[in-house]
């Protein structure tokens, strides 16, 4: 059995945030491309998001992503995998790769919950001539506790300092 190669690519943000705000799908840009966004000098080569689990955004979702061949990242290769409606609706998670980069679907966020949760205290920011909700820090902040591993622990300790730094 083979393992399908892991892409060290970093992602196209902007293609892949560009190909789901045309399909108009609701999600929520979280993990390290928030710190990010949130003005952490953390680099991150994957676009992490939590998406509506509405079906009619899964169906805008799998609509949107169709086009970028998405496979399962670090399943086999041989491993049948088609991301429509359907798979979506019968997982939550899914870490693909796409012919632009890394993108990890999350159905929901340990220590928050889906994506309404995310949504209503999410943060609008301006991103490639698109607005995009991002994880406000007190979820970030949470989340990474939930999660504990080290990094996530180095990135509370970031996410304490960005905070501190925020205009009152």
């Amino acid at each position: 059995m083979r393992l399908e190669e892991r892409s060290e690519m970093t992602a196209d943000f902007h293609g892949l945030l560009s190909t789901l705000k045309a399909h108009e799908v609701a999600f929520v840009v979280i993990g390290g491309a928030a710190l990010v966004l949130h003005g952490s000098a953390r680099s991150t080569q994957d676009l992490d998001i939590c998406y509506d689990r509405e079906r009619s955004n899964l169906l805008r979702l799998a609509e949107a992503i169709a086009p970028l061949r998405p496979r399962l990242r670090d399943a086999p290769v041989e491993l049948p995998f088609r991301l429509d409606e359907a798979a979506l609706r019968s997982g939550l998670n899914f870490k693909l790769t796409t012919d632009l980069g890394d993108l990890d679907l999350l159905g929901e966020v340990a220590g928050i919950g889906g994506y309404s949760v995310l949504h209503a205290t999410a943060t609008v920011l301006p991103l490639y001539g698109v607005t995009v909700e991002v994880m406000d820090l007190d979820s970030l902040e949470r989340a990474k506790a939930a999660a504990g591993r080290l990094k996530d622990v180095l990135d509370i300790a970031e996410i304490r300092l960005l905070r501190a730094r925020q205009p009152n």
